[in-house]
C-alpha cells in the first residue's frame, strides 16, 4: 500500500527541529517548507497528492505557508500526477504533484510519461526511504530516478535538506522552460524532515531563444511562392504564450489554418479561416504545409503532405520551441525554432515586407467549400434518431450547449474521436485530449485541474466506458472537494477502439467486450454525486442541461452503439 506506515524519521531530523534564524533575503525552515516555498516562488497553487508519511513535510508547508497553499487529495496517485499535467497545461504554470515513496511515486509514471510527450510543464516530488537506513530494507526503498528519467526532463534525488532550495528552483525552472515538460525529484525522508536556509526562491523562467532570421527569411519565401500552402498549429503555440501571434498571422495573411491539440481554438470554431473539417482535401492537395507547435508524428502523418490526384508532394516548414523539438524524420524544406511569438511575428513581418504578395483566395474557397460541404454531411449523424444511439448524436446536442469558455476533456478512445471531429473550441486553452502518448484515466485528474483553474466556466469530462474504469472512484474527489463536473458518457460496452480493428485484421475479436449497459452513472450516485442513463436519443439534451443546472458531479451515461465506429485511417502505427 502506497501510504504505509514507514519508518521514523532518525533523530537527528525529528520533526519540530528549530530552523536556523535567517537573514535578509533568505528563507529558512524544514525541507518541505522550503520545497513550498520554491513552488509558489513558481507560481503554484495547489498541490495534489495522496496522503503518505513519506512526504508528510511537504502537507505541513502547505498548512504553515502564508497563505495556506491548496491541498488536493485524491484516491489514486494516477489522478494527483494527471491533475499537475493537466494544471500545467491550462493555466501554463508548472502543476504539482506529490507523490509518497515507492508505489506512490510508480503510480503516478504514466502521467509523467503523458506529459513528456505533450510538453506540459509539472513537478513531481517524490518521497524516498530514509538515507540514515538506506540499503538495509526499510519501506518501500526503491531508487526512484532511473525508473522515471526517460520519460522526464529531469529526474533527481535531493540528497539534503540544504539541496532542496535550489533542486527545487531548478525543478520548476526546467519544467517551466522551453521545450516545457516534467521533471521529478525526490528526498530522503530523513532530509525532509531537516531544516536548512537560503536564499529566497526567484521563480524565474527561461524564454526560447531569439529565431534565426535567415531561416525566417527563407520560409518566407517559401510562403510567398507557394500556390496551395496550409498552417498547422499545435500545442505548443498555447504553451508557449504565442495564441495572440499565430491569430495575428493567420488573418493577416490570409491562410488556411488547421489545429490539434492544445492549438484547438487559437482560430476560433468557426473562423472562415479553421479548415480542419477540410483536412483530407487541404493536406492531401496543398503544396507547402507549415507546421507550427507540434511534433510530425502518426496524427500528421509523419510528416508527408500532398501528393493528391497525381501531385508532387508538398514541401513542409517544422517551426519548434526549441531546437530538439524539430523532426530530424521528416524531409523538411526549412525549419527554425525559437520563442513562437518571436517566430510567428517575426515570419509575418517578412511575408509583408516581400515583394510579391501572395494570392491564396481560390485557394481558401476551395477549402472553404469542403468545409461548408462537411458541416452540411454531419448534419445527419449529429441528428440521428438510431437505435442504439450514434455516438454523434451526443455531440449533436453537446456542441449547441457549450459557452464560449467550456472546458472539454477527452478521455477515451472511440468516443473521444468522435470529439475530435465535432468540438471546435471557441477559445485557445480550454481542450485536453490523450495527446500522441493516448494514455486512459487522465480524465478525472484533468477534471479537477479544470475545475480549479477555471472556476465560472463549464468543465465537461467525455468519458468512454473503458477509460472511466482507470479513474471513476476519483468521483470520490470531485465530491469532497466540492468540484462540480459534467460527466458525458459514451457507453458502447467495448473497447470500441480495439475492436473493430482486430475484427478487421482477423474476423473476430477477443478482450474487447465489457459487461452490457454497466449502470456506471449509480456508481456516480453511490460516491455523492447524480447522474442517469440514457437510452433515448431524444433525452440527450434534457439530460445534459440537468447536468449543467445539477452542481454536482454528474454522470451523464448514454449507451451508444459498438457498430457505429469512429472512420479512421491510421491506427497511430
Amino acid at each position: 500500500m502506497s501510504d504505509a506506515d514507514p519508518t521514523t524519521p532518525g533523530p537527528d531530523s525529528t520533526p519540530g527541529t528549530d530552523a536556523p534564524t535567517p537573514a535578509p533575503g533568505e528563507v529558512s525552515g524544514h525541507a518541505g517548507q522550503l520545497a513550498v516555498a520554491v513552488a509558489r516562488a513558481h507560481g503554484v497553487e495547489t498541490m495534489f497528492t495522496l496522503s503518505g508519511a513519506h512526504v508528510f513535510p511537504m502537507y505541513d508547508g502547505a498548512v504553515k505557508a502564508d497563505p495556506p497553499m491548496r491541498l488536493l487529495d485524491v484516491r489514486h496517485e494516477q489522478t494527483a500526477a494527471f491533475a499537475a499535467e493537466a494544471t500545467g497545461k491550462l493555466t501554463r504554470v508548472p502543476g504539482l504533484a506529490v507523490l509518497t515513496a515507492g508505489p506512490g511515486v510508480t503510480n503516478g509514471v504514466s502521467a509523467i510519461a503523458q506529459a513528456q510527450f505533450a510538453g506540459s510543464p509539472m513537478v513531481v516530488v517524490g518521497g524516498r526511504a530514509p538515507a540514515n537506513r538506506w540499503g538495509s530494507g526499510s519501506l518501500q526503498e526503491l531508487d526512484q530516478p532511473p525508473i522515471v528519467q526517460s520519460v522526464s526532463k529531469l529526474a533527481k534525488t535531493l540528497h539534503t535538506a540544504g539541496d532542496v532550495l535550489g533542486g527545487m528552483d531548478e525543478a520548476f525552472t526546467a519544467a517551466g522552460s522551453s521545450h516545457r515538460g516534467p521533471v521529478f525529484v525526490d528526498v530522503p525522508m530523513d532530509e525532509f524532515f531537516a531544516s536548512s536556509s537560503g536564499p529566497a526562491p526567484s521563480g524565474s523562467r527561461r524564454r526560447g531563444a531569439e529565431p534565426d532570421l535567415d531561416k525566417v527569411a527563407e520560409i518566407a519565401n517559401l510562403l510567398v511562392q507557394a500556390a496551395r500552402p496550409v498552417l498547422i498549429l499545435g500545442t505548443d503555440v498555447w504553451a508557449d504564450g504565442a495564441e495572440e501571434a499565430a491569430l495575428r498571422f493567420v488573418e493577416a495573411l490570409g491562410i488556411p489554418t488547421i489545429t490539434n491539440g492544445m492549438g484547438r481554438g487559437v482560430v476560433p470554431g468557426g473562423h472562415p479561416l479553421l479548415v480542419t473539417k477540410a483536412r483530407g482535401a487541404a493536406l492531401g492537395g496543398s503544396d507547402l504545409v507549415v507546421v507550427v507547435g507540434t511534433p510530425l508524428d502518426f496524427r500528421l502523418g509523419y510528416g508527408v503532405f500532398g501528393g493528391k490526384d497525381g501531385a508532387a508532394p508538398a514541401q513542409v516548414v517544422h517551426v519548434a520551441d526549441s531546437p530538439g523539438q524539430l523532426s530530424t524524420h521528416a524531409t523538411l524544406a526549412s525549419a527554425v525554432s525559437g520563442d513562437l511569438t518571436a517566430v510567428i511575428d517575426a515570419l509575418q513581418t517578412a511575408v509583408e515586407g516581400s515583394q510579391r504578395r501572395p494570392d491564396w483566395a481560390a485557394w481558401v474557397r476551395d477549402l472553404q467549400d469542403t468545409v461548408a460541404g462537411a458541416v452540411e454531411r454531419d448534419l445527419a449523424l449529429l441528428g440521428a434518431e438510431a437505435d442504439p444511439i450514434h455516438p454523434a448524436r451526443i455531440y449533436g446536442e453537446l456542441v449547441p450547449r457549450l459557452a464560449d469558455d467550456a472546458v472539454v476533456i477527452g478521455d477515451g478512445g472511440d468516443f473521444v474521436s468522435f470529439a475530435g471531429k465535432y468540438v471546435e473550441p471557441k477559445r485557445p486553452g480550454g481542450w485536453l485530449d490523450p495527446g500522441p502518448y493516448g494514455c486512459l484515466g487522465a480524465g478525472l485528474g484533468g477534471a479537477i485541474a479544470a475545475r480549479i483553474a477555471r472556476p465560472s466556466a463549464q468543465v465537461v469530462l467525455l468519458l468512454g466506458d473503458g477509460a472511466a474504469g482507470f479513474s471513476l472512484m476519483d468521483v470520490d474527489t470531485l465530491v469532497r472537494h466540492d468540484l462540480p463536473v459534467v460527466m458525458v458518457m459514451g457507453n458502447n460496452s467495448a473497447w470500441g477502439l480495439e475492436k473493430g480493428p482486430m475484427q478487421m485484421l482477423y474476423g473476430y475479436d477477443v478482450a474487447a467486450d465489457l459487461a452490457p449497459r454497466t449502470a456506471y452513472d449509480e456508481v456516480v450516485r453511490a460516491l455523492g454525486g447524480a447522474g442517469e442513463t440514457v437510452t433515448d436519443p431524444r433525452q440527450i439534451g434534457g439530460a445534459i442541461d440537468r447536468a449543467f443546472e445539477a452542481n454536482v458531479p454528474y454522470l451523464v451515461n448514454v449507451i451508444t452503439d459498438v457498430e457505429a465506429a469512429y472512420p479512421r485511417s491510421t491506427f497511430g502505427i
